[in-house]
């Protein structure tokens, strides 16, 4: 089996209007997400991002002269426990390098790897997507103010 690499890259995509882009998982739809994948061996995390953007919404951040900011935030977080699997025996932590990029929202997607998607506000969205690292990105470019989680 080819494992992938536990390095991967989250690509926050946003419009000129301040709404964000989330994505529908097709292999569990209650996940919502921006564009996220995996680092090939050969791979910069830069250009995972652009390719990975590509792939999952057919954006060309090149071709269209979008600029992609590399936030300089990387995280670490517990692979969950259903998606192991995918990785080498033993490795639970992945590493995830976020970018963000504006894009003009008028522009159709062509999703790959989503079942659908939404342009929503970074609140909504902050609310909408599933994991912490997402939570945090947008609402570190939004500059949200995110209330502490109490325990229930």
């Amino acid at each position: 089996m080819n494992y992938k690499r536990p390095e991967s890259v989250l690509v926050m995509i946003y419009d000129h209007q301040g709404q964000v882009l989330v994505l529908q998982r097709k292999d569990d739809p209650e996940f919502w997400q921006s564009v996220t994948g995996t680092i090939e061996a050969d791979e910069l995390p830069i250009e995972t991002a652009i390719r990975e953007v590509l792939e999952e919404t057919g954006i060309d951040i090149v071709t269209s002269g979008y600029d992609l900011v590399d936030t300089r935030v990387i995280n670490q977080y517990q692979i969950r426990p259903e998606w192991r699997y995918k990785y080498p025996p033993g490795e639970f932590t992945n590493t995830e390098y976020v970018f963000s990029v504006c894009v003009d929202s008028a522009l159709p997607l062509t999703l790959t790897e989503h079942l659908a998607h939404l342009w929503i506000t970074p609140e909504q969205a902050q609310h909408k997507v599933w994991s912490q690292s997402n939570k945090d990105a947008i609402a570190r470019h939004f500059s949200i103010v995110v209330p502490s989680e109490q325990p229930q």
